[in-house]
């Protein structure tokens, strides 16, 4: 072994030069390849005795490292002119087309119901999902124990205190929200998902969605409530929708009704979707209970007022006659696809 070997290597890879990326492979093989140049240097090496060792060691270590360093700035090099050349992208070409959605069919009917209610005077008001029991339950004329709490199963949150925390089971909460803060008159709808603890099935679900409505002022009467709701109807289902008002028992509100319209599907003839009635069921409503507006302090002499709610997924199944209510739940794009509006942006 020679000093001159490594210094001629060294000289080489000084004035080392590739144009592309098949003579740096080729440079890297040449000198650090299994039969490279500095690789049998180093075979070398094991030959000679204890006083070379000492001698080129060091030299033949800083050879490899600087012949390793060379073919990595190499590579850099090249993979830098690369760069420059590739074409650089244009920002004012316009962007590749994106597939737009749907509603969802929920959404679709809540907005409807929003704006039908809005074009009477109705404002939004929302409220939290996680709520108290004063909220859901006290302030609305379900005392504690009493068996009217047993109409609805219930996810506590937190239990065990005098005021517990639960998932909203309706949102009539929010309405109890609104007669507490709200200036009078109070005339709102409340939209929003709601929880029970209820076996899922074609016609029932843990979560679904509810929109509520609620009117107080100075001699309001059911006259007034059975108005609303036809024009309700009428604009939701079409002009020629009757009502029929049931009696019925909700502890918020007294008297109270079920509603059922005249189904849009058979014209009151009798169907398979209404069962052969000519009718179909689509909300509860009341005056509301001069219990109801006392815990909120409203002074029941002086005001009166009524309420309704209804399942948002339950109009959507009349609507489109749907026949399970899972489906709205599985976000099945087939099922969803059917729900042709397009989304603005």
């Amino acid at each position: 072994m020679k000093k001159e070997d490594i210094q001629k290597i060294l000289e080489d890879l000084d004035a080392l030069k590739c144009k592309t990326a098949k003579d740096v492979e080729e440079a890297r093989v040449r000198y650090l390849g299994k039969r490279g140049e500095i690789t049998a240097l180093f075979e070398e090496f094991r030959s000679v005795d204890g006083a070379a060792k000492r001698e080129f060691g060091r030299p033949l270590n800083e050879l490899k490292q600087k012949a390793i360093a060379k073919i990595e700035e190499l590579k850099a090099a090249l993979a830098a002119i690369e760069d420059e050349s590739a074409p650089k992208a244009d920002p004012s070409l316009p962007g590749d087309p994106m597939e737009l959605g749907s509603r969802h069919p929920v959404s679709i009917v809540r907005q409807e119901i929003v704006d039908i209610f809005r074009k009477f005077g109705y404002d939004v008001a929302e409220g939290p999902e996680i709520e108290d029991d004063h909220h859901v339950f006290e302030a609305l004329n379900f005392p504690a124990n009493h068996p009217a709490r047993d109409m609805q199963d219930t996810f506590f949150v937190s239990a065990g205190h005098l005021n517990p925390l639960l998932l909203r089971t309706h949102t009539s909460s929010v309405q109890v929200r609104a007669m507490e803060t709200m200036p009078l008159p109070i005339r709102v709808v409340c939209p929003g998902r709601v929880f029970r603890n209820e076996a899922i099935s074609a016609r029932a679900h843990c979560i679904f969605h509810q929109i509520e409505g609620l009117y107080i002022d100075e001699n309001v009467t059911f006259a007034d409530l059975k108005q609303a709701i036809l024009l309700f109807a009428r604009e939701m289902f079409g002009p020629e929708t009757e009502i029929r008002m049931r009696p019925s028992y909700f502890p918020f509100t007294e008297p109270s009704a079920e509603v059922d319209v005249s189904c849009n599907i058979c014209h009151g003839k009798g169907c398979n979707i209404c069962k052969g009635t000519g009718w179909l069921e689509i909300l509860g409503c009341g005056m509301v209970d001069p219990n109801v507006l006392k815990a909120s302090g409203i002074d029941p002499e002086k005001y009166s007022g009524f309420a309704f709610g209804m399942g948002l997924e339950r109009i959507a199944m009349l609507k489109w006659q749907v026949n399970d209510l899972r489906h709205y739940f599985e976000n099945d794009l087939r099922f969803l696809r059917e729900f042709n509006t397009a989304i603005e942006v």
